[in-house]
């Protein structure tokens, strides 16, 4: 008789050598500021560094200069596609995901008119809704506003089948709020904006330094993210289907290539960011070591990723929920370790400058949520968001608590 195999445990998170990558938090603050921007890793900065120091030139095949910019943008590409789900053919590289978006908007609209429609959402960050609207508002078509429901922060896939017609020409939405984290049913709206003919763009920023981002998978026509989300540099990223964007004609050069994914990408691109992109996609798919592909180790490094964080969130909410005057806005039931707080008769401004005094670093504000942060009452304002990391730890919860307890309970 066969003896049973043991079940062998779950990968998990080593936060402490994760820790031990990062110089910031070797500087005595707690951050809670991820979704604003991660800690680089050093590997990151050694990256940046090798690749400014290295034979650099415009790419070519000729030189070793030509030949180390050509590996750097090929590389990040790959790197990319692994994280993203997608073929690295279709990665476009740009300043910032903002600025992708407004680039994209303006060049599909450039078949839009009078009569057709495009889908916002009002959980979005600003970046996923204005470039649309005023993109629409130029050429005469309509914008139609999904809402979500303010008080389970959730956004229902019937929520935007309600304003999708046979008109729609793109619907925009959040993979994951960046103010109180909601993570909509992708797929469900995917078929949704599919089955009226329309397209489907992502806004994958806000998820990507938390869960493993799958283009396909959840039905994106187009997806957007921000290295610098998830231990990168400054710079932004955009991808689709090779065959998507070949039918798509931005503004470019006359000089410049024409072919995708280049036709999108203006200027000669920031190799030295791109090398930093790489190392910073190779530290996430390191944070469990292991074999196999970088997807795989992706998909495996992410889900230990996502049980961490999730226990320091289901630590953390009944015990700021217990403070004096708090509110939590963050409650959907799928959605990342990101929280909004507000307390009665604190100023979140205030709150957020008195932790910092103590060592605690949660920005406030609306994050450009500006949207939401209206539809849930919050005005201009917004309030404290805590965002968890993939290295916070039990000690920065501790200092957390003790600086609000400090604060509101004056």
């Amino acid at each position: 008789m066969q003896a049973t195999p043991e079940p062998q445990a779950a990968p998990t998170v080593d936060v402490e050598a994760l820790r031990a990558q990062f110089p910031a938090l070797q500087g005595g603050a707690a951050h809670f500021d991820g979704p604003g921007g991660s800690q680089v890793p050093r590997a990151v900065a050694d990256a940046i560094s090798r690749q400014l120091t290295s034979p650099m030139s415009t790419r070519g095949e000729v030189t070793a200069a030509e030949r180390n910019s050509d590996a750097a943008v090929h590389g990040a590409r790959e790197a990319l596609g692994d994280l993203m789900g997608t073929d690295p053919g279709g990665v476009v590289f740009g300043r910032s995901m903002t600025a992708l978006t407004f680039d994209l908007a303006r060049t599909l609209a450039q078949d839009w008119g009078p009569g057709d429609e495009v889908v916002v959402s009002r959980l979005d960050h600003d970046a996923n809704i204005r470039p649309w609207l005023l993109a629409a508002e130029r050429v005469g078509a309509t914008v139609r506003w999904a809402e979500f429901d303010p008080s389970s922060g959730e956004l229902p896939p019937d929520a935007v089948g309600a304003v999708v017609t046979d008109r729609t020409r793109l619907v925009a939405v959040t993979a994951a709020s960046n103010l109180i984290g909601t993570k909509p049913d992708l797929p469900a709206i995917a078929a949704l904006a599919h089955d009226r003919g329309a397209l489907l763009f992502v806004d994958a920023v806000h998820l990507a330094p938390h869960a493993l981002v799958d283009r396909m998978g959840m039905g994106a026509d187009l997806v957007a993210c921000s290295p610098y989300k998830f231990f990168g540099p400054h710079c932004g990223a955009l991808a689709a289907a090779p065959e998507l964007l070949d039918s798509l004609h931005p503004d470019k050069l006359v000089p410049s290539s024409d072919a995708v994914p280049e036709r999108f990408e203006l200027g000669t691109l920031p190799y030295e960011l791109m090398a930093g992109v790489t190392a910073a996609i190779e530290v996430i798919a390191g944070i469990v070591p292991g074999d196999g592909s970088r997807r795989e180790r992706l998909t495996t490094s992410l889900a230990a990723v996502a049980a961490h964080e999730l226990q320091l969130r289901q630590d953390l909410e009944p015990r700021l929920a217990e403070l004096p005057g708090a509110t939590l806005h963050s409650r959907a039931g799928d959605r990342t370790p990101t929280l909004l707080v507000t307390f009665e008769g604190h100023d979140s401004k205030d709150v957020s400058r008195q932790l910092a005094a103590c060592g605690v670093n949660a920005p406030a504000g609306h994050f450009y949520a500006l949207e939401a942060s209206r539809a849930l009452g919050l005005g201009d304002t917004g309030g404290l968001r805590i965002g968890l990391a993939s290295y916070t730890d039990a000690d920065d919860i501790e200092r957390l608590l003790d600086g609000l307890s400090e604060v509101v309970g004056r």
